[in-house]
């Protein structure tokens, strides 16, 4: 079955079952247009939603700013490339007697440069570039559970208002049955029984509208944490973005694409860099240094010199720490395949449950029609006296359960397709097209990745320039 070819609503093929699930839509349409108290003009859409919640999200302003920090580490490893220049300025006092000149002064400047560290530096360059491209599948990852968060967050409000509406029509059926009611009981044709079912059925269907309307207000809190907001007049969506024809296929595009599966590739690429240079702290180095200096006698001294450093024996230290190299790349290495495992496992799950929501949608709409002829059968019984107050009122009850089954199933079969493209790392603002400009996430690593001095050099305009762009984003 090629559950992508479905839509949420109107998912079914039968004009009568597109009938039915039009009238409940519609029904949820004037449950949001009665709880809610401002309605604007224009209609929210899901689109509306997701853009709100792109653009609002602490938890995306958060890793975009961890990311820049993960840039920096390149930054830092590209400026062990090149020499450290101090000035340094000291000052001195001596007790007179030993020495007839108490007071002490120099200034220098000096410059130290590695000349030479077995490829170390440019290997922690290598393996700063990787974090940074972990970090952005990370980022990738947020950003799919704010979406996600997003698109649940509208379809409970959608819910929630849609229950109110069949929750207010129950109230009004159960009232005017209890109005029958005592009307033929002041002619004798029922007992005081029947009066007292129907008030008791009353209650019970306002204590209903009651939590329903609590559950709105929740949904609505919900909503403006995921969003950014609180929802106006929301439309409930068309048809949901395509995912794929069958479940393998969704897995096969999962193991390619999901952001997981590639930070976790990055991260072990990481630790073999790491090896490599803990491999080039056990082989030898070359430091050159020069300096140039004068004292406050004006005696000048100037120095040339270079330091050849071979470790021989660090308490075991460097040895240790290539150990841990090693044993961190094979940890990553599982971590990695079992993120694939972890990965097909949620596409398969996400697919199963997409499967029964659609199943359940279809069900219910045959119940919810079946349902309504049950219950206009029985009330017209009732009228020639053939059914009781009772059996009115169960017949009702039966055609609520069945409307707001349906609604459910409906949420779920929609959101379980936003669930199972998240699944295959493919709910993504790029992905569904939802026409905005995104965040750059190359944009600050190109300022700084060669590492500038900030207001002495044309990077570091540049770089002043990239970060106001962020602080007014």
């Amino acid at each position: 079955m090629a559950i992508a070819r479905y839509r949420v609503m109107g998912g079914m093929r039968k004009s009568s079952i597109r009938g039915t699930v039009r009238q409940v839509a519609l029904a949820g349409a004037l449950a949001v247009g009665g709880a809610v108290a401002a309605v604007p003009v224009r209609a929210e859409t899901l689109t509306d939603a997701l853009i709100s919640a792109y653009r609002h999200s602490n938890l995306l302003d958060q890793n975009r700013a961890l990311l820049r920090a993960a840039d920096e580490s390149v930054a830092q490893a590209v400026a062990r490339l090149r020499p450290v220049i101090n000035f340094i300025a000291t000052a001195g006092y001596a007790d007179p007697r030993p020495i007839s000149d108490n007071y002490t002064a120099s200034l220098a400047l000096t410059a130290e440069l590695e000349l030479y560290t077995s490829g170390a530096n440019k290997l922690r360059i290598e393996s700063a570039k990787e974090a940074v491209l972990a970090t952005r599948e990370a980022l990738v990852q947020v950003e799919q559970n704010v979406l996600l968060a997003a698109v649940a967050a509208y379809m409970e409000v959608i819910r929630a208002a849609e229950f109110v509406a069949l929750r207010q029509n129950n109230v009004r059926l159960i009232t005017q049955e209890l109005r029958a009611a005592r009307d033929r009981f002041e002619v004798g044709e029922v007992t005081r029984t029947d009066v007292s079912i129907a008030q008791a059925r009353l209650a019970a269907a306002r204590a209903g509208l009651a939590a329903a309307q609590g559950d709105f207000d929740v949904a609505r809190e919900a909503y403006k944490a995921a969003v950014g907001r609180y929802p106006g007049n929301l439309r409930r969506p068309n048809r949901p973005p395509m995912t794929a024809k069958t479940v393998d296929a969704a897995k096969a595009i999962a193991v390619r694409t999901h952001p997981l599966i590639r930070q976790r590739q990055r991260e072990v690429a990481v630790a073999e860099l790491n090896v490599l240079v803990a491999k080039a702290a056990l082989k030898p180095s070359v430091t050159g240094s020069v300096s140039t200096g004068i004292d406050q006698d004006k005696n000048a001294s100037n120095s040339v010199s270079v330091r050849l450093t071979q470790p021989l024996y660090h308490g075991g230290r460097l040895s240790s720490l290539l150990r841990q190299a090693l044993a961190t790349v094979d940890a990553d290495r599982a971590e990695l395949l079992q993120s694939v495992v972890t990965v097909k496992q949620d596409v398969g799950e996400a697919w199963s449950n997409l499967s029964v929501a659609i199943a359940s949608t279809e069900a219910n709409v045959r119940q919810v029609r079946a349902s309504q002829v049950a219950f206009e059968g029985v009330r017209e019984e009732a009228k020639l006296g053939a059914r009781t107050t009772l059996d009115v009122l169960d017949a009702e009850q039966d055609l609520l359960d069945a409307r707001a089954a349906l609604i459910q199933s409906q949420i779920q079969q929609f959101v379980a397709v936003y669930t199972l493209l998240s699944s295959m790392g493919l709910l993504t603002v790029e992905h569904l097209k939802l026409g905005i400009v995104t965040y750059d996430p190359a944009a600050y690593y190109r300022a700084v990745k060669d590492a500038p001095t900030r207001y002495v050099s044309p990077q570091g305009e540049k770089l002043d320039r990239v970060l106001k762009g962020l602080l007014k984003d």
